[in-house]
């Protein structure tokens, strides 16, 4: 037993060099691999939060322009449904207007053809009883 005392403390020494030159870096790299991982890891989940919350920000500010727009255009569908009742409104006005004006000179031209056929029909009735008396009752002709 006295013989493996040397390679028991070779042994020991070993395992204590192995422990300083080999474990202890290499646990200190893992380590550091892994806070590094991890540290990506984290990252790229906030950058990813990030990312989602400044799409959800453009989609609302996407939303609210396609609002804009479309309140914009029916303003001007409005307004164009008005300029074109007020032309159809005038046209109207202007239409009626010409039918009165019309309308009176029709009435207008209908009492001088109505005085004109008075005053002709007194001077046709006496055409028509001279061409009918005078061959009734003086046989002249």
């Amino acid at each position: 037993m006295v013989s493996a005392i040397p390679t028991a403390l070779l042994f020991i020494v070993l395992v204590i060099a192995y422990q300083f030159l080999v474990q202890g870096p290499l646990s200190a790299t893992l380590r550091e691999r892994r806070a590094r991982t991890e540290g990506a890891m984290e990252a790229a989940h906030k950058a990813i939060a990030l990312a989602e919350a400044r799409a959800a920000e453009y989609n609302e500010k996407l939303r609210q322009a396609r609002a804009e727009v479309y309140k914009a255009r029916e303003q001007r569908v409005k307004q164009w449904n008005a300029e074109r009742d007020a032309a159809l409104e005038s046209a109207r006005k202007a239409a009626g207007a010409r039918v009165r004006q019309a309308r009176v000179e029709i009435e207008n031209e209908a009492a001088a053809a109505q005085q004109t056929i008075e005053a002709s029909a007194a001077q046709l009735a006496a055409q028509v009883v001279q061409a009918v008396l005078p061959v009734a009752v003086g046989g002249s002709r």
